[in-house]
């Protein structure tokens, strides 16, 4: 896990931080090809400096949200953006946090991607990569 993250995670709420380990642990794991920093004060996880997911506090719970998530035609990933092509689910607790379907969603973040890198540059208009 980067330092940073590590750092963010260690700031938090110890139910809080059980949810942000369990999850950077696994994207780590199912994206380790990835560069992860924190990114407008949250980690984010890139592919080729396109982000794919990240994690935030809001007041609803924890957001894992993965940029094109709106395409992984995922019943779970239910809040989407009204924008863009991402998808979010909320956590409360580690234990809502369903491994199975964490991975899933981790393979599909690899393989349908919109470019999200270049979106300024097209100025507002994404385009599908994969």
């Amino acid at each position: 896990m980067h330092t940073d993250i590590m750092t963010y995670n260690s700031k938090q709420a110890a139910a809080d931080q059980a949810i942000c380990d369990l999850l950077a642990q696994t994207i780590d794991k199912g994206l380790a090809k990835a560069e992860s920093k924190i990114w407008h004060a949250h980690p984010v996880w890139f592919l080729d400096g396109n982000p794919i997911v990240g994690y935030s506090k809001q007041k609803a719970g924890w957001r894992l949200m993965f940029w094109s998530g709106a395409d992984f035609e995922e019943e779970a990933l239910n809040i989407r953006g009204v924008k863009f092509k991402d998808a979010s689910v909320f956590y409360t607790t580690v234990e809502q946090v369903n491994l199975k379907d964490l991975k899933r969603w981790l393979k599909k973040s690899k393989e349908i991607q919109w470019d999200y890198q270049n979106i300024v540059k097209r100025k507002g208009r994404l385009e599908r990569l994969k």
